[in-house]
């Protein structure tokens, strides 16, 4: 089995505070911490026994991980089994990088970071160092910012301090509708843009997750993906197993990018080609532009 794994714990504390965050906020108490711990041990423990499998992992917690010892212990970890393709996680990149060099070199070349700028939550200079620090150390990343206007000048102040192999990507901010003169603007910082500009309606369409795409949280649920709650068995029992397969998208919409990177009608596979989970596109990023996305607008 080749299988992608989203794995969200209960973590949901996070370092910040971004007022436009639709992610829980809460600070975890020593137990639900306590709790967390145990879960992404639990997990670590059963992927490192997946020999026969071929597996990627994305952490995609609502908190911010790496600023726990037990999340940077576990993609150091996984990516040091040679089963294990890729393990990602989104991060807002405020801790400390140099753990990574404990992976060695073939483990490094299996960890990439999904990194989140958050503007007024962190200095400037000290994201921009931290994203010099990973390619120092060789770590594939990706950066983007929120595309709210307050964002737009700090966006393109690292996107020309960034080097040009480093893909700068733009998130729609959620609620917000965007004028054709306001996307050009973020499309001229990232040229898929126009992909995160509107929802795409996904009904009845045909996608990856339940079959080779899986989301699993702390008690092992497994489910097609974060946004469907339709249960398809759990991890740790192996009963997932036979509940996957090919499956249409039951919602009228999907407007997050880890969800829609999966639809089969979008070009996103080869866009990303190598870099679906840490959001880094083949280059040249040029080819990848779309000259209009068909189906994009959820209305």
């Amino acid at each position: 089995m080749d299988l992608t794994i989203l794995y969200r714990g209960p973590l949901a504390s996070c370092d910040y505070d971004c007022p436009y965050c639709p992610f829980a906020k809460r600070r975890d108490s020593r137990e639900q911490l306590r709790i967390d711990r145990a879960a992404l041990e639990r997990f670590t423990a059963w992927a490192a026994a997946q020999s026969g499998d071929r597996i990627s992992v994305l952490f995609t917690p609502w908190g911010e991980g790496l600023v726990r010892s037990w999340y940077r212990r576990a993609v150091v970890e996984l990516a040091r089994l040679p089963h294990v393709r890729r393990v990602a996680i989104q991060t807002n990149l405020g801790g400390r990088t140099q753990w990574l060099a404990a992976a060695g070199a073939a483990g490094r070349d299996k960890i990439a970071l999904w990194c989140t700028y958050h503007p007024g939550q962190t200095p400037y200079e000290r994201f921009l160092g931290r994203c010099g620090e990973l390619a120092s150390l060789g770590i594939r990343h990706s950066v983007g910012v929120v595309g709210l206007e307050g964002h737009l000048d700090e966006a393109r102040r690292l996107r020309a301090a960034l080097p040009d192999e480093v893909y700068l990507w733009v998130n729609a901010a959620e609620g917000h509708t965007y004028t054709d003169e306001e996307a050009d603007r973020w499309t001229a910082i990232d040229p898929l843009f126009p992909y995160s500009r509107h929802p795409h309606r996904s009904a009845g369409l045909p996608c990856r997750t339940g079959e080779s795409v899986i989301s699993v949280d702390g008690e092992g649920t497994v489910r097609r993906c974060h946004f469907v709650r339709a249960e398809l068995g759990n991890l740790y029992d192996g009963s997932y197993r036979a509940a996957l397969g090919p499956r249409a998208c039951p919602l009228a919409v999907c407007d997050c990018h880890i969800g829609y990177v999966h639809l089969e009608t979008l070009p996103l596979y080869d866009v990303f080609a190598g870099g679906v989970l840490e959001r880094i596109p083949a280059p040249p990023l040029s080819s990848a532009t779309p000259a209009g996305v068909p189906g994009v607008r959820g209305d």
